[in-house]
């Protein structure tokens, strides 16, 4: 996917607005954008509110342009110029019926006023007109992003019944802006919280995932557990002792020192001491997460403490794991928890020093390859894994440095009998 330019992409945010109401609609930019440009973060996208329905927004930007993704709730996304990206432009609109805790059974295209009402929360139910540069504001909504508070639109019972994923956003918003959960909206999550389990696992790992790598993810964490959808979407982090909660809190003073951590880390970190790499694993698939997500966190939290007194250990053991793919997160953990305990982090500055040498040192080419086994006589099978593995490390320990001994030092395994079958074609 191409590179976003912040500056072209807020271009034709305001195009796309220029255009509908140069055809005579109502446009705004809603929800998410509008927030973050009152709290003067940079919006990561921008979506478009109007009056204009799917089809006419579809004659308006041309069907080559456009992409119906939502035609039920009159969504229509415009494709935007290199570095613009994609907008969504939907039609304002009110809901009702959520059969399901997530999805409404009807929708009617209505007013401004009417989509901002059923909307989530109040900091969300803002629109912005670029043209004038002015906020209409049918929620209170800039009250409450002055005041740093995490209020729903109306009734908060109503608001978590359409729509279950919005117990965790309430979480997930509250905790990576450093605002406060309103009382009755706290108080309706907490007794909603069980309900949560109707939403995907998709959706869950989604915003647990943007709450783990805020930097807010202990606050987020904590409110988790206080209002009960910890239990819900990770029970595995829920103490049910005085040892556990010892141990929790140890797991949440060394993920808050991470700096910008993956998914995978942040998960793996607070997850290490209550569940094994194959717990970690159950976690991953009951999220549905990818394997490569997945694989990376099992990864970390088997290899956790390896690199504990780097310099004095084999370096054919530290080689591998210095060359494998998830090092940086593994160090980052390893520096965090050094952080957490008050003490210097030697060992990885040590591996950082070993991780600047020369390709050639730090990960030099094997000695032997299975086909040079095969040309010395062997038979390939169970023993060429074994054989090769003895002899790298045997080449990383400075014990061989030629091809002819490594050859030697096979013959001297054979004949020994310290492979599995020693047979010669």
């Amino acid at each position: 996917m191409p590179e976003l330019v912040p500056e072209v992409q807020r271009r034709f945010a305001r195009q796309i607005v220029e255009r509908l109401r140069a055809a005579g609609f109502e446009a705004y930019w809603a929800g998410g954008c509008v927030r973050d440009q009152l709290l003067d973060r940079p919006p990561h996208d921008y979506d478009v509110a109007t009056s204009a329905k799917p089809d006419e927004v579809r004659r308006l930007f041309g069907l080559r342009r456009t992409l119906v993704v939502g035609a039920a709730f009159g969504v229509v996304v415009v494709l935007g110029p290199s570095g613009a990206g994609q907008i969504e432009v939907a039609t304002f609109r009110s809901e009702s019926g959520y059969h399901d805790g997530r999805h409404p059974e009807r929708v009617a295209f209505s007013s401004a006023r009417e989509d901002a009402l059923r909307r989530d929360f109040t900091i969300n139910g803002l629109f912005y007109d670029p043209i004038e540069e002015r906020v209409i504001d049918f929620v209170d909504g800039q009250a409450d992003l002055r005041a740093g508070i995490v209020r729903a639109i109306g009734n908060p019972v109503d608001r978590f019944t359409e729509d279950k994923l919005r117990l965790l956003r309430a979480v997930r918003f509250a905790a990576t802006l450093g605002f406060t959960l309103e009382t009755a909206t706290r108080q309706a999550v907490e007794q909603m919280a069980s309900q949560v389990t109707v939403v995907s696992a998709e959706r869950i790992a989604d915003e647990m995932e943007r709450m783990l790598v805020s930097k807010n993810r202990t606050v987020g964490l904590r409110l988790l557990l206080e209002t009960g959808l910890a239990a819900e979407v990770l029970p595995e982090i829920v103490p049910v002792d005085a040892r556990q909660r010892t141990q929790l809190e140890n797991a949440l003073g060394v993920v808050d020192r991470l700096e910008r951590p993956t998914f995978s880390l942040a998960l793996a970190v607070v997850l290490f001491g209550r569940v094994s790499p194959a717990g970690v694993e159950r976690v991953c698939r009951r999220w549905r997460l990818s394997n490569q997500a997945s694989d990376r966190a099992e990864w970390l939290v088997a290899h956790h403490g390896c690199l504990k007194n780097a310099p004095t250990g084999r370096w054919s053991v530290l080689q591998k794991i210095l060359v494998s793919p998830g090092i940086e997160e593994l160090l980052q953990w390893t520096a965090a928890e050094a952080a957490a305990k008050g003490r210097e982090a030697t060992d990885v500055a040590y591996c950082r020093e070993c991780l600047a040498w020369p390709p050639e040192k730090l990960d030099p080419p094997p000695l032997a390859t299975g086909d040079d086994l095969v040309r010395h006589g062997l038979v390939p099978g169970p023993i060429f894994s074994e054989l090769l593995a003895r002899l790298r490390d045997a080449q990383l320990d400075g014990l061989i440095e030629t091809k002819a001994q490594a050859m030697a030092m096979v013959d001297r395994l054979v004949a020994d009998g310290n492979v599995l079958g020693s047979d010669r074609a």
